[in-house]
């Protein structure tokens, strides 16, 4: 089988030397195309942080994490900057959805700085949003919708680009069943 992830003894540290923090000590782990993984562990025990360190919203403090084959730990501008907009979903423990967009438009997002045309972004948007019952609140703002709610524009906004890999900070605190559904049926 192919794999998709690869974690190679990655350390990460928060702190000076005279006051370090370990948040990651050599975890290595590898998935396969087409697996589902679940990171389990207490509160503070650097599951946030793992993730933070695989979408490179953080940095490692050593080790390697590879991608399809690349070595993200080594990106930089605008090869890094390309990695995240295409091969990376993301789906925030706190939805992370701009309040002054609609939902629809916090979906279309990424296909806009993709530079997608509208129409193709309509199609897409619309089917996504179908697929996890949200169609009938794209033109509501996020605060103007339920958590579940937010939590499926997210899952949306993570899927609308067809990355190769998902990553999901607490995805169960109010994901439900449908989606996940969804997503095993999308890719």
């Amino acid at each position: 089988m192919e794999k998709i992830l690869e974690v190679k003894n990655i350390e990460k540290y928060y702190g000076t030397k005279s006051n370090l923090s370990k948040a990651i000590d050599n975890i290595s782990f590898n998935i396969e195309k087409g697996e589902f993984v679940g990171i389990m562990g207490a509160s503070g025990s650097g599951k946030t942080t793992l993730l933070n360190c695989i979408s490179t919203i953080d940095k490692v403090t050593a080790g390697h994490i590879i991608i399809n084959n690349e070595d993200i730990t080594r990106l930089r501008g605008n090869r890094l900057n390309k990695f995240r907009r295409e091969q990376l979903g993301f789906i925030f423990q706190e939805f992370n959805l701009l309040d002054t967009l609609t939902c629809y438009e916090n979906i279309a997002l990424a296909l806009t700085i993709q530079k997608i045309n509208t129409e193709e972004i309509e199609k897409r948007v619309n089917s996504i949003a179908e697929k996890l019952e949200i169609k009938d609140i794209l033109k509501k703002y996020p605060y103007q919708v339920s958590g579940g709610q937010k939590q499926r524009v997210a899952s949306c906004r993570a899927m609308i680009t067809n990355p190769k890999i998902i990553l999901a900070d607490e995805p169960t605190r109010q994901f439900r069943f449908k989606i996940c559904k969804a997503i095993i049926r999308k890719f």
